[in-house]
């Protein structure tokens, strides 16, 4: 059932919309409103604002570049083209490294939801946690076709909540909530906005799928431009009942979703946002696990990855060789969380940079590979000049794309030696 071979071209607009918002609306929707109200007031609907008028370049950067270069590398593919394959394959592997983790938190994010809503314990949330992640590999072994159809109703389940949410609150929001409207000062409104960048980050991710766009001009630039707008809309609403209800200041800020469904639904609510959360992370880690399958099969092709990572299903056409490696991976990461060894604060933190400088380098190589779009050009580098900004906030967790990087130059290093001290014995 295993075998080298091509992946298969499934995905059309409406997957690809829905994989986009998937990939970009997860878990900071349930906990940034509130956070960013806390720091900034009702100000901080600015810099929600701001980033929402923000997104669409960041979005368009990796959708011109799927457009133009559809290629199951992703970011990966294109910073080999734009500089050269060494540091594309690393790239791929500070990407293809942050899944392994990020997918897990992001299943452990909704798995709490549904504790904390049904009043399970700790053992329920592992357990619940791994389900998330075995659905989200099964799905995608089946191919995207299955995955986008999948996710499309997953995402129209998001977005029925989430409008309910907004709209549903309009008759509560009081004018009262609105003053003073800036309680921190300017200086609040950016520091909002620093936070609010990591809800508008996973753009990057859909790439590595472009290869099975039927049509990647039609599926990347509509279909990209088509999610940021929805998304945008979207946060802005829920930042706005946020604001409007007052439903966040100390330890609920964490909670404010929470807050805004229980104050339309009542006690239901509670239940009805645990079954979102845990809907809405499903959704961002179906996107991932496809994307960094995808990504392990291009880097074993390129012989950047073990062989082993190529194989694809004779069957469904999808990387089992990937999707195996990440099953391997979270099964770890689970086992580490589960027995305490990690917490999910440190889990939490570990990709950020890995996850940041995946970005940096696909916007640097928008800036070179899109010279012929005035567009293209512009949008890369405020993309790539926003996202540098954020860069040095990551702290302690840029050990781990150093290690990351460490272990690729001795591997690459060393692979190189093998293969010439090979030749020579031939010779």
């Amino acid at each position: 059932m295993e075998a080298k071979g091509n992946i298969k071209k499934s995905i059309g607009l409406p997957q690809a919309v829905a994989l986009y918002i998937g990939a970009v609306l997860g878990s900071g929707v349930l906990l940034v409103p509130g956070l960013a109200a806390e720091i900034a007031g009702p100000a901080s609907l600015l810099a929600w604002g701001l980033m929402t008028l923000l997104v669409l370049p960041m979005a368009l950067v990796m959708g011109l570049l799927s457009a133009r270069f559809p290629n199951a590398g992703g970011v990966a593919y294109f910073v080999s083209r734009a500089f050269n394959a060494g540091a594309g394959g690393l790239i791929g592997w500070f990407f293809l490294m942050s899944v392994p983790i990020g997918a897990p938190v992001a299943a452990l994010t909704g798995a709490g939801y549904m504790t904390v809503a049904f009043g399970l314990g700790e053992e329920a949330k592992v357990g619940i946690a791994a389900l998330m992640l075995a659905v989200s590999l099964f799905i995608n072994y089946f191919g995207m076709k299955v995955a986008g159809k999948i996710q499309v109703a997953v995402v129209l389940a998001i977005l029925l909540v989430l409008i309910l949410a907004g709209v549903g609150t309009i008759p509560d929001i009081q004018a009262v909530n609105f003053t003073p409207f800036l309680p921190h000062g300017w200086l609040s409104v950016g520091q909002a906005t620093a936070i609010l960048f990591w809800c508008f980050i996973g753009w990057e991710a859909v790439s590595h799928m472009s290869e099975e766009f039927v049509d990647p001009q039609r599926e990347a630039i509509k279909g990209v431009v088509i999610a940021a707008v929805v998304v945008g809309m979207l946060y802005f609403l829920t930042a706005l009942a946020t604001v409007g209800t007052h439903s966040y200041g100390a330890s609920t800020s964490t909670a404010s979703l929470v807050l805004v469904v229980e104050r339309l639904l009542g006690s239901g609510g509670a239940l009805a946002i645990g079954v979102t959360g845990l809907f809405i992370c499903t959704a961002t880690i179906i996107a991932y696990v496809g994307a960094a399958s995808r990504l392990a099969y291009s880097l074993a092709n390129e012989g950047r990855a073990p062989q082993v990572l190529s194989r694809v299903s004779k069957r469904y056409g999808t990387p089992v060789g990937g999707l195996a490696f990440l099953t391997a991976c979270f099964a770890f990461i689970l086992v580490l969380y589960g027995t305490g060894i990690v917490s999910l604060t440190t889990l939490i933190q570990l990709p950020n940079a890995t996850f940041i400088l995946t970005y940096l380098g696909g916007c640097a190589a928008g800036i070179r590979l899109l010279r012929e779009s005035r567009l293209g050009m512009a949008i890369s580098r405020v993309s790539f000049f926003l996202t540098l900004l954020i860069f040095p906030f990551v702290g302690w967790s840029v050990l781990y794309p150093l290690v990351i990087a460490f272990v690729y130059f001795l591997v690459q290093r060393y692979g190189k030696n093998t293969e010439a001290e090979s030749m020579l014995i031939k010779s």
